[in-house]
This record gives structure tokens, sequence and C-alpha cells, in this order.
């Protein structure tokens, strides 16, 4: 089976695990935090990184030290994670949802004013599969309201925006590092930011909000979201190779595109002009003109000895906000559609050109011209 997507682990990763283990520093502290932390801050262009446990606790923790809390709404788009909105629901604050624009599949920049209200604090853009929001209009429209903007770029180590990294042009940047993102801890994640305040506050809030004047006095409410040194040890490691990582995905993107161009009824992923895409997932919508639906293809490509994922499904639909009572009655064609008809093809850093063209191969048997 040809995975969908397989970590890339190296002979550092090992080296810097071993270390940990040798010299007994295993849990949250050590030497690879801090240089992780500032490692990765610096490749984002920014002064501070924050670890965390997960992309999903780096949002959350964001929100938090914002202040963002209870009353508030943050505007996210609807195509996306389920991790943006329990992020917001974490805090007490309400997600407010806009749908995607066709091509890039990120949110639709034109909608967001019309969700902004008196209680709008943040904007959330999502940096969906590899490729950057358009940011300049996103600021704009905080900047005119007083908008706090938290980039989530779980899906996008190394994408560029007008030569500006993704998740160093927010207010702060959110990243994940799954086993299955660009660079990984296994699980993990990482708060970035300008911003000293926000830097102290995340920190002290990530580690349970311990008191500066006495441990185990605590003044407000914390959590646990330490990242351990074996985590970060990993992610150092994966760091160095970054680029080596990042131009990987795109070589394998540039074979797909190559062996799937002008096969009727694929929508294959864009990269705009002002837009460097890493391609996270190769991520491909299937048309009516295709000649079997997008779950009949992955069926097909399964008996064909390929792994492959849907797109996400939209917020709106989702039972568990439902249950709460949010989001009732809100339609968005665009998501709906990408939720429908997308799936992602193997996109493994470490794939291989057979591999790729074995993917293709399958995927151009399975159409069905029209009339046949």
């Amino acid at each position: 089976m040809i995975q969908v997507c397989e970590p890339l682990i190296g002979v550092k990763e090992l080296e810097y695990v071993t270390d940990c283990l040798k010299t007994n520093w295993i849990s949250s502290g050590g030497k690879y935090i801090a240089e992780f932390e500032k490692g990765f801050a610096a490749y984002c262009g920014v002064k501070h990184g924050i670890t965390t446990t997960s992309g999903t606790t780096a949002l959350h923790l964001a929100l938090a030290a914002l202040g963002i809390g209870k009353g508030d709404e943050v505007i996210i788009p609807t195509f996306t994670m389920a991790a943006c909105a329990f992020s917001v629901i974490y805090t007490g604050a309400k997600p407010v949802l806009v749908d995607s624009e066709p091509e890039t599949w990120n949110m639709d920049v034109t909608q967001i004013e019309r969700k902004i209200t008196p209680r709008t604090k943040a904007i959330m853009p999502v940096h969906i599969y590899g490729h950057p929001c358009d940011m300049d209009p996103i600021m704009d429209i905080a900047k005119k309201h007083r908008l706090y903007v938290v980039e989530d770029a779980a899906e996008a180590h190394g994408a560029t925006y007008r030569g500006k990294m993704a998740g160093g042009i927010g207010d702060v940047s959110c990243f994940s590092f799954y086993a299955n993102k660009i660079v990984t801890t296994g699980e993990g994640g990482m708060i970035v930011t300008n911003d000293e305040k926000v830097a102290d506050r995340a920190r002290r809030l990530k580690d349970q909000a311990f008191s500066r004047e006495r441990r185990f006095l605590h003044t407000e409410l914390g959590f646990n979201y330490r990242m351990t040194n074996i985590q970060a040890a990993i992610g150092l490691a994966q760091l160095e190779n970054i680029d080596r990582l990042v131009a990987m995905r795109r070589k394998n993107a540039s074979i797909y595109n190559r062996l799937l161009k002008g096969v009727s009824g694929i929508t294959l992923p864009v990269e705009k002009k002002w837009a460097k895409n890493v391609y996270w997932m190769y991520s491909v919508v299937i048309e009516n003109e295709f000649g079997m639906s997008r779950d009949e293809l992955m069926a097909f490509l399964r008996q064909k000895g390929v792994d492959t994922r849907t797109f996400f499904i939209p917020m709106h639909v989702q039972p568990a906000f439902k249950n709460m009572g949010l989001f009732e009655g809100e339609h968005y064609p665009v998501s709906e559609q990408l939720a429908e008809k997308g799936l992602y093809l193997p996109s493994g850093s470490g794939l291989t050109e057979e591999q790729i063209s074995t993917v293709c191969e399958a995927v151009k048997q399975a159409r069905k011209p029209q009339g046949k």
C-alpha cells in the first residue's frame, strides 16, 4: 500500500533523541526545547517560539494568551480542521464562519467584513493544504477593525506569501507537528509571535500558570501544554532539514502536475503568483466529467494499493456543533462542494517518482469517459 502520508525520519533525529535518553532530559526541561523554539521562530522570521503538545493546543493557547473569552467572536473558515472551531469554543468564544474561495480553497476574504460584529476579536486564516491565504487584505481588515490575526499555519511549514513566511505575518501564528506534517515531532505544536507580552503569557499559561512569586501558587487557570524534550529533539533535527523536506514536497507536486495534466474531470491544486505552495497534501477535486464519484475513485485506488483521504468536512455541517446550536441554517456552497468532491493523493516527502507514477496510472485507469 502506498500510504497517504508517512513521516521522513533521519539519523539526526535518532542521535538527538538518544542524547535525551542518555542525559535523562526526557520531560519538558532540556536544551532541545529552547533550541527548537528559537530555531523555528527564526525560520518564520519572528522573535518568539512557544512549544505545545499539539496544533490544537497551540491555537487554544494563542487565543487564551490574547485574552479572548466568553462573549467574544472569532472569524474562521468553515472549510478547515475542526481543531480551529474547537480552540475557539474552548475559550468560551464563538466561531463565526466564512466560505472558501474556489481556487486556493482558503477562506474567502471578501466575506470577512460582513461577519464582523462588536463582539469580533480575531480573524483566524487557515493556510489550507499548504497554500497560503491572501494575507494582505486580511491584515488590512484586521487593522481597520482593530482585530487580532491568528494564523493557522499547521499545514504550511515553509510556504510563503509575497516573500514572507506563512506563520510570520499575523499577530500570533500556530503550527502543528503531527506525524504527517512537513516537520514532525510525532505529536506537538508551536506558537510564534513578535509580541513579547503575548509570548510571556503563553509560556506561563501552558505551564499550569504557576505564579512567579511562588511555585504551586496559581492566580488563574492554566494548562499542561508542555512539549517534551524528546519531541523537541526530533523537531530540531527535522528543522535542520526543513528546506530539503519542503523541496521534496514541491518536487512530488511537480511530478503529479505533469502526469495528471490534461486528465479531464480532475481539478489540480494551484499556486498563485504571490504564493509558494508547499503541497502539504497533494489535493485534487473530482468533477462530474471524471465519470465516477470521489468515493468511487477512492475505493478503486484502494484496490490498487493506493491510500487516500477525503477533504475536511465543513464546520457548519458537523453534528458536534449542530448539537450546540451553532451554525443553524448556514450554507457555504464552495466548501460543501469541496467536501463532497475533494481527496488527498499520497503526499509524503519520501515518495519516489515510481510510486507517484503508479498512483497517477491508477487514477487514469479509473476514469470513465462520458458516454461509456
